[in-house]
């Protein structure tokens, strides 16, 4: 192995049990994690927590996932300070971000190993805490966009989209992302980031709170071709009525009802998909990338102290978040 200066032990935060929110998060002292062959040591920077990390608190997957004591956040970038023997791809100084298996986890501590296949060079220029934003949000968005059939290089025809929680994490990016593709897109925020959708691309912003907002009606009254529902609270009973004859719902964020859509609509005009993050590390790199060339950026809710996780934790339980929460170390 190569080595750029291992300590004995790091902080971590973890939780012994479901529930409890931010106060059962623990400070605790432990070994820095030994690394198998294939896995890279990297001291952590910058982590961002999805929604989907608080939800694994609450139980999402319970009775399986996790195994206690457990270290949240799957998201990270930082320095890589060890190699495995067997790594191919990175070396002792690398800036790289990963997207660690989320029924290991890891990721708010100071460091994390990290499998070879899991991890991505971070491109000069881009900093921890935007490359950090992005595994998880970024590729669920990248994802739903390109169920719409959105082309990157100029060539795709533009078709009329609404995107929902514009404001938040994977919304952020798909608004961004579906403008790219040459879209038209109308999004769904609150009144407070109406001027914020409009400044990441949105063509039209509605307050899902008015009247309009929560009828889904844009300026033009065009039924949208596509709806990128990135909510949990979306039903298909709203989103039906605002789609074209042929318009279909996808959907990263389904509740049953919506599931239940997916299933009744196959064989309808109007239909309701749902899509599972599948994404890899080359689509890692095309985000990457395109955040290198400014044509896509991170929109971070707050920043937060590595002490002050509990308050990081907090704001992402809330579900009022503007694009993402970082915890910085």
């Amino acid at each position: 192995m190569a080595t750029g200066g291992r300590p004995a032990s790091m902080r971590a935060v973890q939780y012994s049990g479901y529930g409890g929110g931010s106060a059962a998060l623990k400070y605790v002292e432990i070994p820095v994690p030994s690394l198998k062959k294939g896995e890279v040591l990297i001291k952590v920077e910058a982590a961002s927590i999805n929604p989907a990390d608080c939800r694994i608190q609450k139980g999402l997957l319970r009775p399986f996932v996790p195994k206690f004591p457990f270290i949240p956040v799957t998201d990270v970038a930082g320095e890589i300070v060890e190699v495995g023997s067997a790594v191919q791809e990175f070396k002792v100084g690398d800036r790289v971000v990963s997207k660690l298996i989320f029924w290991k986890a890891g990721g708010l501590a100071e460091y994390v190993a990290a499998s070879e296949n899991i991890t991505v060079v971070v491109p000069a220029g881009v900093s921890s805490a935007d490359a950090a934003g992005l595994p998880v949000a970024g590729l669920t968005a990248l994802q739903a966009v390109r169920a719409i059939g959105t082309k990157f290089d100029g060539t795709g025809v533009g078709s009329n989209i609404l995107i929902t929680a514009a404001s938040g994490g994977i919304g952020s990016y798909a608004v961004q992302l579906a403008k790219l593709g040459n879209h038209n897109v109308t999004a769904t925020c609150g009144a407070r980031n109406l001027e914020l959708a409009a400044n990441i691309g949105a063509d039209e912003a509605l307050d899902y709170k008015t009247t309009e907002g929560a009828a889904l009606k844009n300026s033009s009254g065009k039924k949208y071709d596509y709806i990128v529902n990135t909510t949990n609270g979306g039903k298909w009973s709203a989103f039906k009525p605002s789609l074209s004859s042929h318009g279909r719902v996808i959907d990263v964020a389904p509740n049953f009802g919506n599931f239940l859509a997916s299933i009744l609509t196959l064989f309808s005009k109007k239909k309701l998909s749902t899509i599972i993050l599948s994404l890899g590390m080359e689509d890692l790199k095309f985000l990457l990338e395109l955040v290198k060339e400014r044509k896509l950026k991170t929109v971070v809710d707050s920043r937060h102290p590595f002490e002050k996780a509990a308050d990081a934790w907090e704001k992402s339980l809330s579900g009022h978040a503007t694009g993402k929460v970082i915890v910085e170390m």
